[in-house]
């Protein structure tokens, strides 16, 4: 579990394919000595499990699902990666509570610099729009992000939010352009709402 609170921005520096999945190389500035083999990580969004580390760098496989379902299957040598250790219990969640699991790939369509913040739009798929709501929380990339408007359209949904110079600087969304695509996950609550509501058992 985690809070889509980034405390580091990593990036990859080896890439292994020839498992069939991904055994993916992370360099960061965490001290991983502080870090156990097996901890789940964060890494923009989607949950891996640490598998081996040294000086400065850590391994992690992904598997055929992850990459059919997250943008890690674009990355490459120096692709930037946003970071989260999971949550320790007693500890301040900062952002709202997210699982690392991806629900969709969305994709940037706009982002205009306003004077104290960046405004950015997505596209996402038809099928997570019910999930999206203004005000509501979102995870993109593993950041944990307010909606800030919604329009469903024909085919897909788009949407809004509103990113800090902080939150910027300190993510992987200082390099972001239209056309991008970012891992998505939608609120924890709005996910079991849904199936509450859609359950004939629920409506008993």
């Amino acid at each position: 579990m985690f809070s889509g609170i980034v405390t580091d921005c990593g990036q990859v520096c080896s890439l292994d394919g020839s498992t069939g999945g991904l055994v993916v190389g992370i360099a960061t500035s965490w001290d991983l000595d502080k870090i156990d083999t097996g901890t789940s990580i964060a890494c923009s969004g989607a949950c891996l499990t640490l598998t081996d580390k040294s000086a400065g760098r850590f391994s992690a496989d992904v598997s055929r699902e992850t990459l059919s379902r997250t943008t890690l299957g674009l990355w490459k040598v120096g692709s930037p990666v946003n970071l989260e250790r999971s949550l320790v219990v007693g500890e301040e969640i900062g952002g709202h509570l997210v699982s690392g699991h991806v629900d969709a790939v969305a994709m940037v369509t706009g982002v205009e610099e306003q004077h104290d913040s960046t405004d950015m739009t997505f596209c996402a798929p038809a099928r997570v729009a019910p999930f999206i709501a203004e005000k509501g929380s979102i995870a993109l990339d593993g950041v944990s992000l307010t909606i800030t408007f919604v329009e469903d359209r024909e085919r897909d949904c788009q949407f809004g939010v509103s990113v800090i110079p902080h939150t910027r600087h300190v993510t992987t969304f200082s390099g972001l352009t239209p056309g991008d695509r970012v891992n998505l996950e939608i609120d924890m609550l709005a996910r079991y709402m849904h199936r509450l509501m859609e359950s004939r058992h629920g409506r008993r």
